[in-house]
């Protein structure tokens, strides 16, 4: 049944239960299922919906905005030999991946396009940047480049595309965050100044400004703010009154050094303050790292990354993933013939169009 395909996805990768568990559970209810089961209906499954992740993929190449992070992941078949006997580690993809990487993350992706938001996950031993190239290389010609949004870590940008890169504002808090017990009082001032900042972004999405309205209202309440600040950051640098190398003095040369990519939604209509975005998305992702520990094989990794793609998107544009994974199996030849109609802000109407011409006919 196509509940049964859905609930055990939605319990695995968006809840991150281990399959593991999910035997327990349901030998504590008397429908015995083993985990080797549940794999084996979840990658049915997977294969069947793979057309909807390409379409989104393709969405989320022509998205005005992306967001882009990495976190660590595990996976088996990738893992050095440990003994003699051992299998060789699984290979992975050549070309723009050096055979030397031995790390494994999960990249997490979130594009807006026309008014959606679409969450893609990627897991194997590239990094952020380049699987953030691979889902731009669907761009269409012409477009222009989308305002991206991440840290300052120099693998996030896609080497081969051109973005208008912008720097999170929360990253750089953080490092104030930390050094506040030894400097209480310095670092109160640059709190409270980016408390006011985030108060007048608040007030811009309350009212529903459009990206141009913000960035006229914030360029009106928050630059005087932010100018004062970055005053502030180099008269301490310049006068020597912190330390460079000490705490406070790492945390505000962050701030100068990346204050352009830092300031962008002073500069850009639409650009986001901070890539929190992301970081919950990939709260997807360390939720599975928590409760299954790994993936065995890329090819899980694979079917995780989907179900994990199809189920944020659903919650990010307030679509019901269970019924969604439901309809996908139930209609899985239409969708294979026409994917840009099943997509979680599509799909209500492609039913609708359906029943209406079942009952015409």
């Amino acid at each position: 049944d196509a509940t049964s395909g859905a609930m055990i996805a939605l319990l695995k990768y968006g809840s991150g239960i281990p399959f593991h568990r999910l035997e327990r559970l349901q030998a504590n209810v008397d429908i015995p299922l083993p985990a080797s089961t549940q794999w084996e209906i979840v990658a049915d499954l997977a294969r069947r919906i793979q057309p909807v992740l390409e379409e989104l993929i393709r969405h989320a190449a022509n998205g005005t905005v992306v967001h882009n992070d990495d976190t660590t992941m595990t996976v088996l078949s990738l893992l050095p030999k440990q003994r003699k006997d051992a299998p060789a580690p699984e290979p992975t993809t050549v070309g723009d991946v050096s055979p030397e990487r031995t790390g494994v993350f999960t990249s997490g992706i979130v594009a807006t396009c026309d008014g959606h938001r679409i969450a893609l996950f990627f897991t194997g031993r590239r990094h952020a940047g380049e699987n953030l190239a691979t889902v731009l290389a669907h761009r269409v010609p012409g477009l222009g480049p989308p305002i991206q949004m991440c840290d300052a870590l120099s693998r996030n940008p896609p080497k081969a595309f051109e973005v208008m890169l912008a720097n999170c504002l929360s990253h750089a808090r953080r490092h104030i965050v930390d050094v506040t017990p030894n400097f209480p009082a310095e670092c109160r001032y640059v709190l409270e100044t980016l408390r006011d900042v985030y108060h007048y972004d608040a007030q811009a999405r309350a009212r529903g400004l459009s990206p141009e309205a913000r960035l006229s209202f914030h360029q009106t309440h928050s630059r005087p703010l932010m100018n004062a600040l970055h005053t502030w950051f180099t008269t301490q640098l310049d006068e020597h009154r912190v330390e460079p190398n000490s705490g406070l003095g790492q945390a505000i040369t962050y701030f100068v050094k990346h204050w352009t990519k830092l300031t962008r939604f002073l500069q850009i209509a639409g650009a986001p303050l901070d890539n929190n975005l992301v970081e919950r998305a990939l709260k997807k992702a360390i939720l599975h790292r928590k409760g299954a520990l790994f993936y065995k094989t890329l090819n899980g990794a694979h079917v995780g990354d989907l179900f994990m793609s199809a189920i944020h998107t659903c919650e990010l544009n307030g679509v019901n993933a269970f019924a969604y994974l439901i309809e996908l199996q139930r209609h899985a030849d239409a969708l294979k013939q026409t994917p840009g109609a099943w997509l979680p802000w599509t799909y209500r109407e492609t039913l609708q169009q359906l029943g209406a011409s079942i009952a015409a006919a």
